[in-house]
């Protein structure tokens, strides 16, 4: 299986072969960590998301990296948190599933996933921690190909939720 990192680290540094963006459904751009992606890939990556024709939540898609030093971006598209009571974890989970499914069939060997909908959609980061985990965990066994896994934490308190899932099932 994977190794599994958490690091608080700035995504956009990563030197892997994709990294997870957590986008909003039109693929164009916004805050966070999506506007981060952005403005360091460069204007081609905007180029070429105008083409895919958005994204549903849920769901994942695959761009060139530009000017990240990242191969690849995985743009997946969280839930946005509405109480919990509109199918808001399967949607969360599907974004794992996705994204390391488009990893294992380009062939990648490493992948960095932000904390997805655990931002500005305001997911609650304990939850969407521990799906993070358990969801990744799952959908890892009998890759061929995706080797290594990091978790780039933008802060101390979501770097701290997911070093306690994976205590929790690493035991």
């Amino acid at each position: 299986m994977a190794n599994i990192e958490i690091s608080k680290v700035d995504i956009t540094t990563l030197k892997v072969d994709a990294i997870v963006n957590a986008a909003n459904n039109s693929l164009l751009g916004g805050g966070g960590v999506d506007g981060a992606i952005h403005r360091a890939a460069g204007p081609e990556l905007l180029t070429e998301c105008k083409t895919l024709n958005g994204c549903e939540t849920g769901r994942a898609k695959i761009t060139t990296g530009y000017q990240l030093p990242t191969k690849h971006v995985i743009h997946t598209v969280g839930p946005v948190w509405r109480g919990g009571e509109h199918n808001e974890a399967d949607l969360l989970a599907s974004c794992y599933r996705q994204s390391i499914a488009l990893a294992e069939q380009y062939q990648l060997g490493s992948i960095a996933f932000p904390a997805i909908s655990s931002g500005v959609y305001g997911y609650p980061i304990d939850q969407a921690c521990e799906i993070a985990i358990r969801t990744s965990i799952q959908s890892l066994h009998d890759r061929e190909y995706l080797n290594m896994v990091i978790f780039a934490c933008f802060n101390e308190e979501i770097e701290q939720a997911l070093r306690v899932e994976l205590g929790k099932l690493s035991l």
